[in-house]
């Protein structure tokens, strides 16, 4: 047996029925037994819930309006764009609880053995740099409150500016705790999740009954409308906020609910937790930015930090604790999955093991969030665009066989090496949505919209970033035409 098949290899953990929280989960990325199959889809709501109730989700809407869109325009695209992409994220993990596989494994059904780790590759990218935008915004956050409690430990001469030391300790209590619960693996995380919503959610109600009085309803109704090419724009963008940077996810939560849970139960489930709670916050964001034109300015360089300016001392620290949470819960998510990514790829260790690898790059991303980039909204849109455009080219492909094999079943074992017609439908469609994109971070804008004339690029249709759907539906009509024709070249080869 080989090192890479040891590590697929499913050694007991708990019971089979119910695994224990509080021992490490030996699963790897080979499919889950029936034995072990627990829960029902309901219990999807909780993780996806907590993952996106997090006050990041505030920041949103102030960056949505800062598109150029009225508040009513932000609110109607927000959530249209949140809607939409979790909507992917669900159908995605219908397939995890018909194999018991991870993602990224049951995508070698149409990619094939090797020919699925280049769209493994993104997923890997994907959840390394949600992870290190997640926990860096904890130490951004964490530190401008630090600053204000005790300004003469954690503050520079100004008295308000935040230390390196500040950072670095915020930054490490997020981190550790995140690599702890991700080591510890499924069972754990369920929990933890589950725990984290009711916490989270009763501070941030707090939060926005204490910030209220800075809000009124009826600055919906006011604003100068963006044109059309924004308001597609403000949609694409709340896409890849929200549910583009979980399609690759989605069956890693879903792999343990019995076979033959309701597909329709799996996907409204999962769409309802993870939009539910950051439409709330995103809609109080966009409420918040109304009244406050300088709040964009503050919150594009440190959302956290701009977020609790106005906030009475005695809440600082319970607002701490609320955006390290909600933070936390996202990076949980992501580290679980980047380690199942990580397996995908054939690098031979353990599940547990592949979390401290998360964990090394993820302190490596942080320190360049935090210390080297201009801007973070410049940095994080950029990301955002980049890896949404991969993800989108992904779920298109993975969607469509999964359509085809909605009847047969997924067949893991018998998995080709190459799936010609998904390798050529996700690197087509991936480089001209990346030709169709912009981006503010001067280190990332040299790389893409090289389709883009210099007016389109500083026009409207630069601000749109259309690549983003445009890869969806090229990568979707491109294997649904390519794909049966592979399938024909296998049966008359068999002959």
């Amino acid at each position: 047996m080989t090192q890479q098949e040891s590590s697929e290899r499913r050694p007991e953990c708990g019971t089979a029925a119910n695994p224990s929280a509080g021992v490490v989960e030996r699963n790897g990325i080979d499919p889950v037994p029936e034995s072990e199959r627990h829960g029902t889809p309901r219990a999807l709501f909780w993780p996806w819930a907590a993952s996106g109730l997090s006050l990041l989700s505030i920041a949103y809407g102030v960056y949505i309006v800062g598109l150029g869109l009225s508040p009513l325009q932000a609110v109607v695209t927000g959530a249209a764009g949140y809607v939409l992409s979790f909507l992917l994220v669900g159908m995605v993990s219908v397939a995890g609880a018909r194999t018991g596989a991870p993602t990224m494994v049951i995508g070698r059904a149409s990619f094939g053995r090797q020919g699925n780790k280049l769209p493994t590759l993104f997923s890997y990218v994907s959840n390394v740099g949600w992870e290190t935008v997640l926990v860096a915004l904890s130490s951004l956050g964490g530190s401008a409150v630090l600053a204000r409690l005790s300004p003469t430990v954690f503050a520079e001469a100004d008295g308000t500016t935040p230390t390196t030391t500040a950072q670095a300790l915020c930054f490490a209590v997020t981190a550790v705790s995140v690599v702890v619960v991700g080591i510890f693996g499924h069972a754990l995380i369920m929990k933890v999740q589950k725990y984290l919503t009711a916490a989270i959610t009763a501070m941030t109600a707090v939060y926005m009954a204490l910030m209220a009085g800075r809000i009124d309803p009826a600055a919906l109704r006011h604003g100068t409308p963006g044109d059309a090419g924004t308001f597609v724009g403000g949609i694409v963008f709340a896409m890849t906020l929200l549910g583009l940077g979980w399609v690759n996810c989605g069956a890693d939560y879903s792999r343990y609910l019995p076979r033959h849970s309701s597909g329709r139960a799996i996907a409204g489930w999962t769409t309802l937790g993870g939009v539910l709670s950051p439409l709330v916050l995103l809609v109080f964001g966009v409420l918040l930015d109304a009244n406050d034109p300088k709040l964009a300015a503050a919150t594009a360089a440190d959302p956290m930090g701009a977020l609790a300016a106005e906030l009475p001392t005695w809440f600082l620290v319970p607002y701490l604790l609320a955006a390290i949470g909600g933070f936390a819960s996202g990076a949980i998510m992501d580290i679980y999955s980047s380690g199942m990514s990580l397996l995908a790829l054939g690098i031979p260790v353990r599940r547990h093991l592949a979390v401290l690898v998360d964990g090394v790059l993820m302190a490596v991303g942080g320190w360049y969030v935090l210390f080297v980039s201009p801007s973070f909204f410049a940095t994080f849109q950029a990301f955002l665009s980049v890896v949404g455009v991969a993800m989108a080219a992904w779920t298109a492909v993975f969607l469509v066989e999964q359509w085809r094999r909605r009847r047969t079943g997924f067949d893991l074992a018998s998995a080709r090496t190459l799936g010609w017609p998904a390798v050529l439908s996700l690197a087509a469609a991936t480089a001209v949505g990346l030709g169709l994109i912009t981006s503010a971070d001067p280190n990332i804008a040299p790389a893409v919209g090289f389709l883009l004339t210099a007016s389109a690029a500083h026009g409207t249709l630069g601000a749109m970033n259309l690549g983003v759907v445009v890869a969806l539906a090229v990568a979707a009509v491109l294997y649904a035409a390519t794909a049966p024709l592979a399938g024909r070249a296998a049966t008359e080869g068999a002959r």
